[in-house]
């Protein structure tokens, strides 16, 4: 019997897929237990339809990341912190600040687990920080740290 798996199940296949199983296997199994339906033509269209819809919406999402990467990559943010001798911050900036500034100062909702600081930033100047806002599209924000 062919089925189509609405789950991924160990040793079988992965959500999505189309399986050759034995039907008691598929009966007393995959089918009581919601994890695949029969491959009927009915249920093969509407995967068909579902992987579809999941594409366009795939899509949807890197081209709204990249558009998002366009506009912060123009965009730069400042941060105050106390400074002592020679530019050196007391303690570093860490993501978290970096996203409460730019939800203050660009009106960006950035989450803080996105943000990748090549280096710890212990000193005043400007900084390039990567954000990724996909697992393709890789944003750089200009940070400025000033001494308050």
């Amino acid at each position: 019997m062919k089925v189509i798996l609405l789950e991924d199940v160990k040793s079988l296949g992965k959500k999505g897929e189309i399986v050759n199983v034995n039907d008691g296997y598929a009966r007393n199994f995959i089918l009581p237990k919601k994890l695949g339906l029969e491959a009927t033509s009915k249920n093969l269209n509407d995967l068909k339809l579902q992987k579809q819809n999941d594409e366009k919406v795939a899509q949807e999402k890197l081209d709204a990341a990249k558009a998002l990467a366009e506009e912060i990559k123009e965009k730069s943010i400042t941060v105050k912190i106390q400074a002592g001798v020679e530019g050196r911050v007391f303690g570093s900036i860490s993501s978290k600040e970096i996203a409460l500034e730019a939800k203050k100062q660009l009106n960006m909702d950035i989450d803080k687990k996105k943000i990748i600081i090549p280096d710890a930033i212990k000193s005043l100047g400007t900084y390039n920080v990567n954000i990724k806002l996909h697992k393709d599209v890789m944003a750089t924000l200009a940070v400025k740290v000033e001494a308050k």
